[in-house]
């Protein structure tokens, strides 16, 4: 076994909630400099527009990683990615709750607030990753 394959191996054995936080970190960076890239161009008060373009362009990077880094899996691309985007829609829909609440109702800057959602909606889809879009089969579940 090469030398790259041993440290996946290795990595794939550090417990996926340590991998997620890690992993997550960068995709969590990713999307948000995504939105905070949107936001400048676009302007602060199309702050939803923005977010719908940082879920839809980040969501493919966020796949392979989860899939490979997070999770890793092996196979299953169509169907886990078919999973990932019904766990997107979901976590979408969170942070998209989140982020108005956070701007309307309690006047918090638009990037600030983002952070916060970003946070917030990363425990479920860790949740939804994990039991549902990544899920792996057991004895009992034959």
């Amino acid at each position: 076994m090469n030398k790259l394959a041993l440290l996946y191996e290795k990595w794939c054995k550090i417990p996926d909630k340590i991998r997620f936080l890690i992993i997550g970190g960068v995709n969590a960076a990713v999307s948000y400099l995504i939105f905070a890239g949107a936001v400048f161009v676009l302007g602060g008060k199309f702050y939803q527009i923005c977010v719908a373009l940082q879920w839809g362009i980040s969501s493919v990077f966020s796949f392979v990683n989860q899939k490979v880094f997070v999770f890793c899996t092996k196979g299953n691309w169509i169907k886990e990615y078919l999973k990932c985007c019904t766990t997107w829609l979901v976590s979408y829909v969170f942070n998209a709750i989140i982020l108005e609440l956070l701007v309307k109702e309690l006047d918090m800057n638009v990037y600030f607030a983002q952070i916060i959602s970003i946070f917030l909606v990363s425990i479920l889809t860790y949740v939804l990753f994990k039991h549902f879009a990544f899920r792996r089969k057991t004895l009992a579940d034959v």
